[in-house]
């Protein structure tokens, strides 16, 4: 990976992508060098210089092409409409550019295909957009590929997108003290490409202390979702984001937090006002409309007196899909 890039030159890189590296590197991180440095000094500083010319790792950074001296370093993004890939694919994009590049290309081809849903300004000025899947979380899974992907394979990183799940896989092979289910525990951060971490984690692509897996997981059960999942196959990783259930209400991240609470309340009958208590609500229409109706029409709750909607006696309580999705994602 880091032999000297065959007959790239320091005019093969580019100066405005190298400035734009340092001026976010030392606004976010606080680093040393910053926009203006001469190119053959901040590449000596990073560690991306071979003698005179520049590393692997230096094209893949700040390229003019990347793609012209490692041609399968570039990566590929499909969207499936099915659960498995089928012909024909509906979008099919491959993206060049420097690493940074491939990742913002690649985060937005994938948020660009999903759905989204904007909400109110009850909670401030500006409406806020929920994505179905935490924008954090795809990019933290397509940083992980591009960052630790093996270089030397003539394999490319794949992003696939499929009607129940987003799948990334890389080329290579988890190092030898870390595995899929390590990766959902704490663990030591073990880059396969050092060269290429330490900018990304300069630029705040990433952090350097192992918790890309774990604040993926993280993300994606605050949004109600399935824990995503890792695994390795043949000589490619494969990280897995899943999408929501069709059968299921779309629980945002807005609001997550205030169904668990919900749920866990109405593990006992409950009236109206005390489930509406549970989520911190005073507004009982907006209670009503953003979580009573959902909830009872998907049977995540279910009524005491289902014959009787308006008695007076009327209590809720979780239902047999609440209380799977509860357990699944929350206990």
């Amino acid at each position: 990976m880091y032999a000297l890039a065959v007959r790239a030159t320091l005019a093969d890189l580019s100066v405005d992508k190298l400035n734009e590296f340092l001026s976010r590197a030392q606004a976010n991180r606080g680093y040393a060098l910053g926009p203006g440095t001469p190119i053959a000094t901040a590449l000596a500083h990073l560690n991306l210089l071979d003698g005179d010319r520049p590393s692997h790792a230096a094209v893949l950074l700040f390229g003019q092409e990347p793609q012209r001296w490692l041609p399968t370093s570039g990566v590929k993004c499909l969207h499936f409409h099915g659960r498995e890939v089928r012909k024909p694919i509906p979008s099919h994009q491959v993206y060049r550019g420097t690493v940074f590049a491939l990742v913002d290309q690649a985060v937005d081809f994938v948020m660009s295909k999903i759905d989204r849903a904007v909400g109110t300004r009850a909670e401030g000025n500006a409406a806020p957009i929920s994505y179905e899947l935490p924008r954090q979380a795809v990019s933290e899974a397509i940083v992980n590929a591009v960052a630790h992907r093996d270089y030397g394979s003539n394999a490319s990183v794949q992003v696939m997108l499929f009607a129940d799940r987003l799948e990334i896989w890389n080329p290579g092979e988890l190092p030898a003290s870390l595995s899929p289910e390590r990766l959902t525990r704490p663990h030591a951060s073990i880059p396969r490409n050092p060269l290429l971490a330490d900018p990304l984690f300069l630029a705040h692509y990433i952090e350097q202390a192992g918790t890309g897996t774990l604040e993926m997981i993280a993300l994606s059960r605050e949004a109600g979702l399935r824990t995503p999942s890792f695994r390795q196959d043949g000589g490619s990783f494969v990280q897995t984001l899943w999408r929501p259930d069709p059968a299921t209400p779309q629980v945002t991240p807005q609001v997550a937090q205030q169904v668990v609470a919900l749920l866990r309340v109405a593990t006992e009958p409950q009236t109206r006002e005390s489930l509406q208590g549970a989520v911190g609500l005073e507004d009982r229409e907006h209670f009503r409309k953003t979580y009573l109706e959902p909830l009872l029409t998907a049977g995540w709750l279910e009524r005491t007196l289902p014959d009787k909607p308006t008695s007076p006696n009327q209590r809720y309580r979780i239902g047999e899909k609440g209380q799977w999705w509860l357990t699944r994602y929350y206990l």
